[in-house]
């Protein structure tokens, strides 16, 4: 898959830092994205659009990334993630690179590098 054609889903209930999150993968070469706020809107979107890359927060409305990322990976397959979020130590262990809120564009472009093939 080109760089130009990779999709991401951004799973975060705060629309300013989902749009930051956008335009930092916008620059790494990301040309679409859905944003959801909860588990359940993140599968749906995930179903509809499979994505290239997610990035979670841990907190969001109706549940957690976690939770959002689990139910897309058991019906979807494996795919990267990035957890984005303020609450490192509730996703340090889950074998996923983390970034911390606020997010620092190195560390996202790292974080990217190293979930992606």
């Amino acid at each position: 898959m080109s760089a130009d054609s990779r999709h991401g889903l951004i799973i975060e209930d705060e629309m300013l830092i989902a749009l930051e999150i956008e335009a930092h993968l916008r620059h790494l070469g990301f040309l679409s994205f859905d944003i959801a706020d909860s588990p359940q809107e993140a599968l749906i979107l995930a179903r509809g659009h499979r994505p290239d890359l997610i990035t979670a927060d841990y907190r969001i409305l109706e549940g957690t990334g976690p939770q959002a990322v689990e139910a897309i990976l058991t019906e979807i397959g494996v795919l990267p993630v990035i957890y984005v979020t303020g609450n490192v130590d509730m996703v340090r262990g889950l074998g996923f690179p983390v970034v911390e809120k606020p997010i620092v564009y190195a560390a996202l472009e790292a974080a990217v590098d190293a979930a992606t093939p």
